[in-house]
């Protein structure tokens, strides 16, 4: 599979990672919109929301685990952050392995992520 996020989950492609468990890798983004930006991924492949399965509804729960912890981390917990995820080309999403995106660090206003 040629999936750039699957090459940094399986650290093929270096990135600075901020969180980590079996199930879940977070890295900063390579292009940041904001002051914090942090991409967390499930580190086994799936396209997007919309081809989650029984299988991957496990994962949300550690997905969302890590987004708290990073936030606190990161020290956007008190002053708040946005989540984001993109599904299909319409949507927004360029690369098609689920992600959501933790954006923070100033007012966010009309922000988008790709």
């Amino acid at each position: 599979m040629d999936c750039i996020f699957c090459k940094i989950a399986n650290k093929e492609i270096p990135s600075d990672i901020v969180y980590e468990n079996e199930k879940v890798i977070a890295f900063r983004d390579i292009n940041p919109v904001a002051p914090v930006h942090i991409l967390v991924i499930p580190k086994e492949h799936t396209e997007s929301v919309q081809t989650l399965d029984d299988k991957h509804l496990s994962l949300l729960p550690d997905i969302f685990k890590a987004i708290k912890e990073i936030a606190e981390k990161e020290n956007i917990s008190e002053s708040g952050y946005r989540v984001i995820t993109n599904s299909g080309k319409h949507g927004g999403q360029e690369v098609f392995h689920l992600h959501f995106h933790i954006l923070g660090g100033e007012n966010i206003g009309k922000l988008r992520c790709k």
